[in-house]
């Protein structure tokens, strides 16, 4: 039949430091409540700082998407239109195509698939034979998004496929030229580092060499006039030994188009459900604290206390609280956004960690509102206290 202790309350951590003529009544009872539960503030303070971290990984997806397109279509991939032929065929060709109407400029290349192959380690992939200092299509390295000059002579990997074989600088590369039939020594020149695929550079001319073919092309890469691009389109279309052509403009607007649909989807979710657990954390520390202290703060109502008063009391916890669950929630989103980026490497694609301020500000944006909703809700509950009723003792 004993009552209940009352709380102990000890002074503030701000307090012992001396600070305590710079803190008001009001600001003291709040920093020594939050003292007081330290589990219970840490959990809010977590759950705060957990949804901040799942709107990241929604961002950060679109932000990684944007980077990898610049690195392929802004930098490297600078051409309007590709052509690629039956067969290897006469550099010559290329004459042919730069005499058509309309078109500005062209680049030769040479692709040959191949088999790496580098002790017990061996890869299918193709090599990409390119003219060194070209404009179109420049071999640009993602950690520098800097242009690479390919070596007059040896075989360039990306890092993701010379990491794959075991590769050291200056070690032999064996080559199964699958079109020969034939098996070759190339020496291991480089890396370089890319998003997409896992492909193999060499200069055309050193690819010429070790195909043995003189200067046969695959291909060519085209810079075109827009205003006649359906006129070279019919004529490409006509020509025979043309096997395919790739619209630059056409494979980007692919490109996003896939994207948004999947990508947007993941991060409308991801943003309502980290709202949701934002406004959920906040609002029910601040109703069990709110349901803890309503005779606390109906006293203070008694004793000449104002409404904004204990407003401040009670909300003064639950900012302190969002304040310092927002810079740990930056920090997880960010540890979060890395392990997906690093669960998603591949053959395929590697997805680099790119999170641009505008990715920190809108989960931190999105995370005060549901804050200041929730805080407005328990206002408006707070001020409709009965302090008669939360004054009765029980018999």
């Amino acid at each position: 039949m004993r009552p209940e202790a009352p709380a102990v309350y000890r002074r503030s951590l701000l307090e012992r430091l001396g600070l305590r003529e710079l803190l008001t009544q009001p600001s003291r009872m709040v920093l020594r409540h939050l003292g007081h539960r330290p589990v219970k503030s840490a959990l809010s303070v977590l759950g705060i700082a957990l949804s901040v971290g799942i709107l990241m990984t929604g961002r950060f997806q679109p932000d990684t998407v944007n980077f990898m397109m610049h690195l392929r279509y802004d930098l490297a991939q600078r051409e309007d239109l590709s052509v690629t032929f039956v067969e290897p065929t006469s550099r010559r060709a290329l004459y042919d195509l730069v005499s058509l109407h309309g078109v500005r400029y062209g680049e030769v290349f040479r692709r040959a698939p191949v088999v790496l192959r580098f002790g017990q380690h061996s890869h299918r992939t193709m090599i990409d034979g390119r003219e060194r200092g070209g404009h179109l299509q420049r071999l640009i390295d993602a950690d520098t998004g800097r242009p690479v000059e390919l070596p007059s002579q040896g075989i360039v990997l990306t890092g993701y496929l010379a990491d794959m074989l075991g590769l050291s600088p200056g070690d032999m590369v064996t080559v199964d030229l699958l079109e020969q039939q034939r098996t070759v020594q190339v020496p291991f020149a480089g890396r370089v580092s890319q998003t997409v695929g896992t492909s193999a550079y060499m200069d055309i001319r050193a690819l010429n060499r070790l195909l043995r073919e003189g200067n046969a092309i695959s291909g060519a890469y085209l810079s075109i006039d827009p205003r006649y691009a359906n006129e070279i389109y019919s004529k490409l279309e006509e020509m025979p030994r043309v096997a395919g052509t790739v619209v630059r403009a056409q494979e980007i607007r692919n490109f996003r188009n896939t994207m948004e649909e999947t990508m947007l989807f993941y991060t409308y979710v991801a943003t309502v459900l980290a709202g949701v657990i934002a406004f959920g954390v906040v609002y029910n520390s601040a109703r069990i604290t709110l349901t803890e202290r309503s005779r606390d703060l109906a006293s203070l109502r008694v004793l000449g206390f104002t409404r904004g008063e204990i407003s401040y009391i009670l909300l003064g916890e639950l900012a302190i609280v969002t304040l310092v669950a927002m810079p740990l929630g930056l920090y997880l989103g960010r540890g979060l956004c890395w392990f997906i980026a690093s669960s998603l490497q591949s053959d395929l694609y590697r997805v680099p960690l790119i999170l641009e301020p505008d990715t920190y500000a809108f989960a931190a944006g999105i995370v005060l509102i549901a804050a200041a909703l929730s805080a407005l809700a328990v206002r408006r509950r707070l001020d409709r206290l009965d302090l008669i009723a939360v004054l009765k003792t029980r018999e």
